[in-house]
């Protein structure tokens, strides 16, 4: 094999990394840098159980998304309208909600994170800097759209994942010291159960998300046709699966850093932005502070301008099959990047700091409405004939799992089990 060649084979397996690594940075977010690392600062790793089930029951459902659009070579959106109107329908209002929720809860924590790197000196408002957050992301979108999107998204998921090892690893060699009156809180109780759903809801991401991978999966096919099913397949497992493990990383963080330390835990997002900093600096160094806040900033931001672009192009592409036309056209995206970005920061400014309300409603909405969001993915594929029966049998209990808590919920929720 020659050196060109074998240069060649580099750069194509780098290549194939484009749709699994935006999920993933989609979904390393409010559900990992809060969610997780709170959940393991005030129940140590009784909650772990939960992060598991969630991510391997809602597996099936986000791999569904890679294996239609390269099997049917089309996207999720599209599969839903070859169903059926009400199949579409159903999307289009479920996802237009979640773009609007789901873009000012990401791109709000995403500013105090921005507030909590900035100098003392540079004090700025969370609503001011959520538009300075919004503004650069729309940005960044209109001028480049996938491919920037495709090749920064790399580098953030990889930068925050050596990080964290680092942080965790450093930490089980120096945890923190149980105070002496520190007596384990239960999560076992009708109490808790809605930070238990809040954290499942965004864990590793919500199920909508499946629908922007396929059309990440189509652009990234348009730039690389010679991507093959397996190689799409790869690529999808790899970010899935850093992102759940991920997921326990920041736990473990929250564990070794905060559990039984006697130290306060503000269950307010905002506010802990600044102790989940603080869980770097006291393990790697004082020195790292800005850097690992920088780290945090980015993988918002990533989070914050892949959910955008996402929501933007399923919505766009619903509109576009309603309307019965060729393509999306550039306008059409540009309208709907520009419209999602708009509606996320009147929901930040409407909502003014309450930062911790908006990432709990999203996530717990997230979790209630996956089992539609799972469905119409499963029926996509259900009627396949090599569809492998362990997938199969993972699917129905998947939608036995998201069905079963979702309605404990909303029972809850509405008082029937007090």
């Amino acid at each position: 094999m020659t050196t060109q060649t074998t240069a060649n084979s580099s750069k194509m397996n780098w290549q194939i990394f484009g749709p699994g690594i935006l999920m993933a940075s989609a979904a390393i977010g409010g559900s990992h840098l809060i969610a997780s690392t709170q959940a393991g600062a005030l129940y140590g790793w009784q909650l772990a159980i939960f992060i598991v089930l969630a991510n391997v029951f809602k597996y099936p459902f986000f791999r569904f998304a890679t294996d239609y659009t390269y099997d049917a070579n089309k996207t999720l959106v599209q599969g839903y309208a070859d169903k059926g109107k009400a199949y579409l329908w159903v999307f289009f209002f479920m996802a237009f909600v979640a773009g609007i929720i789901n873009t000012g809860a990401v791109a709000m924590l995403c500013a105090v994170i921005l507030g909590a790197m900035l100098p003392e000196a540079w004090t700025l408002s969370i609503p001011v800097l959520s538009v300075i957050t919004i503004i650069i992301s729309w940005l960044f979108l209109v001028a480049g759209h996938y491919k920037l999107l495709d090749g920064l998204t790399k580098w953030i998921v990889i930068s925050l994942t050596v990080t964290t090892l680092l942080a965790v690893v450093i930490a089980m060699g120096k945890p923190s010291v149980v105070a002496p009156d520190f007596v384990p809180a239960s999560p076992w109780n009708l109490a808790t159960l809605g930070f238990i759903v809040a954290l499942m809801g965004w864990m590793p991401a919500p199920i909508e998300i499946s629908a922007l991978t396929s059309t990440w999966t189509v652009a990234k096919r348009r730039d690389n046709p010679a991507i093959t099913h397996k190689q799409g397949l790869l690529d999808f497992n790899v970010g899935y699966w850093t992102s759940a493990i991920l997921a326990l990383v920041f736990l473990a963080l929250g564990v070794l850093v905060q559990y039984g330390s006697g130290q306060e835990i503000q269950l307010a997002g905002g506010k802990y932005v600044g102790q989940l900093i603080s869980m770097y600096t006291q393990t790697i160094g004082e020195w790292s502070r800005f850097l690992v806040a920088f780290i945090a900033f980015m993988c918002m931001f990533g989070t914050t301008i892949t959910v955008i672009d996402g929501y933007a192009r399923v919505n766009a592409e619903a509109v576009r099959i309603v309307s019965k036309k060729a393509q999306v056209s550039k306008m059409a995206l540009n309208g709907w990047l520009t419209f999602f970005s708009v509606a996320g920061l009147v929901l930040i400014l409407y909502f003014g700091s309450q930062l911790t309300m908006m990432l709990k409603f999203a996530m717990i909405m997230a979790f209630v409405a996956a089992p539609v969001f799972a469905w119409l993915n499963y029926s996509l594929v259900r009627e396949r004939e090599n569809l492998p029966m362990w997938l199969r049998g993972l699917s129905w209990a998947g939608l036995a799992f998201l069905t079963g808590f979702a309605v404990l919920f909303l029972l809850n929720f509405f008082g029937i089990l007090a």
